[in-house]
Parts: C-alpha cells; sequence; structure tokens
C-alpha cells in the first residue's frame, strides 16, 4: 500500500504540473508548436520535437549536371539511398558517411550481354518491316520502337550484345539483400531487374494470363520485393490488387485486393430507382487501387489507400493503412481509441483541408511506421498497437521542415528522409532526445526489460507529462512485473479501458487466490450463522403457537 501512495501521489503531481513540464520542455530547446498528439478526448496536445531537420539534398549538394526534375520514390538498402529522378529517366544513387551523402552513380541505363539477348529481345517491342520480320541493322542487330515521351528524342535503340537500353519515366525501385536492382520501368511496360554492375538480369513484363485484362497495358508504379526474390508490383489501372510474381519471373496472381467502398444512398439509387441504360453509364462499383506500398522485415506488406469517403475513417471502413500478409488478409493491429487515420479532425468536403491522405510509408526495424500525408505535409508515426506517437510537418516554402509536396518516406535506422517532389529535395530528420526515449522504452518492453521501460518512459513524462503512451507503457511494465493495483492506476490515467480492465482481472484473481480461506470462513460462518437464526426462528414460532393453543384451549 505504501508504493501504491506513493504512485498515486507522484501522478496526481504529474498531473497538475503538466502544463508547466511542457513550458519547461519549451524552454528547454524542444518546440511546443511543431509537434503535437492528441488527448482522450481527441483534442490535439503540442509536445516537444520528436525529431529534427539535419540535413536537406539539392541537386546542388550533389553536384549533379542536370538538376532532379519531378523525383518520385525513394529507397534504402543499408547506408546507401536511391532516389528515382523520374523526370530525367534515371535513378542515382548516394551512400552516407557519417551525416553527409554523396553521389556514388547514377543509373540511366543497363547493359544488355549477349548471354541475355535473346531473353531481351522476346520480352521487348521491337520494330517490324512491312511484311511482318524484325526491323534490323545491316550488321544484325535490332531496333526497339522509340519510347514515349522525352526520352523519344533518342530515337529507335539499337538492340545489340555491346548496347544498353535506357528507362522511361521509372517510378520505383527497389535492391534485394544480393544488390539486385528492380526498377518500375513504368512507360516501358516492365519492371526491369539488373545486377549490382547494371547488368541486365531479368524482365517482369505484362503477364499473358486470362486473369490479367489483356485490354490493359503493364503501367508497373510501385514494387517491393521480399527475402525470396518474390516481386509484387503495384500496377496503375490494376483494382484486383498487386500483381505477384515468383523470382523465376513467373506471374501468380494477385494479393490484398482493396476492399469495395461506396455510399449507401448511391447503391440504392443505382439498384432500385435506375433503368438499365442508366446503369451501364454509371461507373460499377470496384476496389480501389492502392497509393503505394512497403514490405517490413518480416515480409509483410503495407500499402497506402486515399480513395475513401471521408466519413468511413473514423469508423475503420476506409483502411488508409492496412497490414498484408501471405494470403492478402490485413492484419493492422488497431488498439488505439481511433485507428491509424492521421489527423483526428479536418474540414469536410475539403481538398486542402480535407482528411489525411497517406501517400507512402515506411516501417521501421522496431515495427514502429510512418506515414506521410499529402494533405497537409505531415509525417504521422504509429507504434505496433496503432498507438499514434507523433505528428509533425506541415506544408510550406523557403523553410526546412515544410514541404511542397511530400510524396515519399523512408528510414535509415531511426532517421527519416521525406522526398519532395515540387521542390526537388530530401530532407534527412533525426530524433530528438524526446524521440530516442520513445523509442527505448518501447524496445526496452519488447526485450522483456520491463523495470528498464518504466523508467524510460518516467523520464518522457518529465519532458510531456501529457503524453498518454508513457501512462500506458508504465502500466504495462508494471503489469507484467504483477503489481496489477499500481497498473490499474496507471490505465486509469491514461484512460485505457481495455488494459485496466485487464489489470483489475489479474488483480481480482491474485486477491482471492490470497484471502481464499478467509473468505470460504466467511461463507461458512455466514451459513451457519443463518442456518442458526433460522432454527432458532422456528423454535420461537413452534413455542409461541404451542402457548396461543394452549391459551384458546
Amino acid at each position: 500500500m505504501k508504493k501504491m501512495r506513493r504512485l498515486l501521489a507522484i501522478l496526481a503531481v504529474l498531473t497538475i504540473l503538466a502544463p508547466m513540464t511542457v513550458a519547461y520542455a519549451a524552454e528547454d530547446g524542444y518546440s511546443s508548436t511543431y509537434t503535437y498528439n492528441y488527448d482522450y478526448w481527441s483534442e490535439l496536445r503540442e509536445s516537444p520535437d520528436a525529431y529534427r531537420v539535419t540535413d536537406v539534398i539539392y541537386s546542388s549538394s550533389l553536384a549533379l549536371e542536370k538538376a532532379m526534375r519531378s523525383p518520385k520514390s525513394l529507397f534504402v538498402r543499408d547506408q546507401d539511398l536511391y532516389i528515382v529522378d523520374t523526370g530525367n529517366n534515371r535513378i542515382l544513387q548516394l551512400t552516407r558517411i557519417g551525416t553527409r551523402f554523396d553521389l556514388v552513380r547514377v543509373i540511366d541505363q543497363v547493359t544488355v550481354g549477349a548471354d541475355k539477348l535473346e531473353e531481351f529481345m522476346a520480352a521487348s517491342d521491337l520494330m517490324k518491316n512491312e511484311d511482318g520480320t524484325y526491323l534490323t541493322d545491316d550488321d544484325g542487330s535490332y531496333y526497339l520502337k522509340p519510347p514515349i515521351g522525352s526520352a523519344a528524342e533518342k530515337g529507335p535503340m539499337v538492340l545489340t550484345s555491346e548496347n544498353v537500353t535506357y528507362f522511361n519515366n521509372p517510378n520505383d525501385v527497389s535492391v534485394d539483400p544480393d544488390g539486385k536492382i528492380y526498377v518500375a520501368d513504368r512507360d516501358n511496360n516492365r519492371v526491369i531487374v539488373m545486377n549490382k554492375d547494371l547488368e541486365f538480369v531479368q524482365l517482369f513484363t505484362k503477364p499473358s494470363d486470362s486473369t490479367f485484362d489483356q485490354n490493359q497495358a503493364f503501367l508497373p508504379n510501385k514494387l517491393v520485393v521480399d527475402t525470396s526474390g518474390r516481386v509484387f508490383v503495384l500496377a496503375n489501372n490494376i483494382n484486383k490488387g498487386l500483381v505477384k510474381f515468383e523470382a523465376d519471373g513467373t506471374f501468380t496472381g494477385f494479393i490484398g485486393a482493396n476492399p469495395v467502398t461506396y455510399n449507401l444512398w448511391d447503391y440504392i439509387w443505382k439498384t432500385y430507382f435506375m433503368t438499365k441504360e442508366q446503369r451501364s453509364q454509371q461507373a460499377a462499383f470496384v476496389p480501389t487501387e492502392y497509393q503505394n506500398i512497403y514490405i517490413d522485415k518480416e515480409g509483410f506488406i503495407y500499402a497506402t489507400n486515399t480513395s475513401f469517403s471521408e466519413y468511413d475513417l473514423l469508423w475503420d471502413n476506409a483502411k488508409p493503412i492496412r497490414r498484408i500478409n501471405a494470403v492478402g488478409q490485413d492484419i493492422l493491429v488497431k488498439n488505439d481509441r481511433y485507428p491509424p487515420i492521421g489527423d483526428l479532425e479536418w474540414v469536410e468536403q475539403s481538398s486542402d483541408h480535407g482528411p489525411s491522405k497517406f501517400y507512402d510509408i515506411t516501417v521501421l526495424d522496431n515495427d514502429m511506421y510512418m506515414a506521410i500525408d499529402q494533405t497537409r505535409g505531415r509525417v504521422f508515426g504509429y507504434d505496433p498497437q496503432g498507438i499514434m506517437l507523433w505528428s509533425f510537418g506541415t506544408t510550406g516554402v523557403n523553410a526546412e521542415g515544410v514541404f511542397t509536396r511530400a510524396n515519399s518516406i523512408e528510414h535509415m535506422g531511426t532517421d527519416l528522409l521525406v522526398l519532395d517532389e515540387l521542390d526537388c529535395s530530401v530532407t534527412v530528420f533525426a530524433p530528438t532526445e524526446y524521440g530516442n526515449l520513445i523509442y527505448q522504452a518501447s524496445e526496452q518492453y519488447l526485450r522483456g526489460d520491463y523495470d528498464g521501460s518504466a523508467e524510460t518512459w518516467e523520464k518522457v513524462l518529465q519532458l510531456n507529462a501529457n503524453y498518454n503512451l508513457a501512462f500506458i507503457g508504465i502500466g504495462r511494465s508494471k503489469m507484467r512485473a504483477e503489481e496489477y493495483e499500481e497498473a490499474m492506476a496507471l490505465f486509469k490515467m491514461a484512460h485505457d479501458r481495455d488494459n485496466y480492465g485487464r489489470a483489475f482481472r489479474y488483480y481480482r484473481k491474485i486477491w482471492v487466490e490470497k484471502n481464499i480461506l478467509w473468505v470460504v470462513l466467511i461463507i461458512a460462518v455466514l451459513v451457519v450463522f443463518s442456518f442458526v437464526r433460522k432454527t432458532i426462528r422456528k423454535v420461537k414460532w413452534e413455542v409461541a403457537a404451542y402457548e396461543h393453543n394452549k391459551v384458546v384451549k
């Protein structure tokens, strides 16, 4: 009980001093306006910064002869950063040395070796003569059709064992553990694979299977590769889910189709009040496409979705973030009051101030995941339970930490990298002491160091006494240590009914086990007392009845 009274006293002091604690953190160098979270009542609460800008990568800082133009995606493998410079049909490979990023090479072509030429030809769009034969040069080399767009200025490409082929509107890149580079070469209708020396290895092209609409072009937009070499492609105009290829290039179907979403009133109107002709002119209720994908260290695919009704968000019907397992099921854990949807308040039916729309997502090695909101240029962080950690960032120009159009996010360790498509820059964020403490406390808990986790969460509370997750974290540690009464007090402070109920059940069970003898004894005494009382009352009644009958006679 002494521990309990001490804990309650500490919690009471923290509650009283909460505003002063946040103010002190701000005076100590932590901004209380740039980073925020939400409390139990869905009210926005300012907090210390979880991340700060440490670097911004521009074309000029990389000494590029041709500046970046409309970059679309980032990919990180170890200390290497790949930037898909879509507007220039190339990929920039950078490496991190300390805090500095240096340009390693510009990848804008792939060498086709003689042993791979036949395979490449079979999957390529070769030019033909009027008689249907392939168009060749005098030396027997083949002509490829000229690409679409700016690269068409190069004219028809000559395909020989010594020559090269170029990208056309690449939208994404991935690198497997062996160093093979996979490029979503969108307007060339293929995923091209090369080794670390940029030599052609393999092509993934439009499946000939009947389940793939042959009237649709194969436009790979995003891709991920698992440790077994399986490739999952997010293709434009394909709403059946992700296109799945085995490592040998075999198409094996679709996975993780987005659920169909529609307005109930539209459904009733279309079904019961429209004529057949009118219905045929209306768009069918079909699944929507994903916006972006990411594969975590365990092989689960995180997918973001930006096509939904804003009224479905709070009720978890929209599912803007999904975690897809091997059979296509969404297994994202959502143990917070609201699902991971970004901001909890927005101006309804507004494009500029509407709900958050997650354009991209990345998953850290500690299973925390970060999603970039293109509506307001903010980064939202969540823990593995789906509890919001923080939000920071905004839209703007000519300032560090603001974005004009943030369209890709990656991580290197716990550092975050955000790509701005219009500003053609990559902003590097590093966690502050506050952010590192939150990571440390979560990781200690997962390792089983419950006492250490509780101590670290107490340090978090010293920086931000309004942080509910710290109370929950300490409560979880107390519950693991079987200190259920203290855990109940902490969960009550955090308004965490589920964990409070769980701790209460354990507390009740232990209390009963400790006091079972007294409980049985008290019950026995009550039973005996009740029996004796009834017996005495019965005897009194019989005596009274006898005396009454005697008087009457």
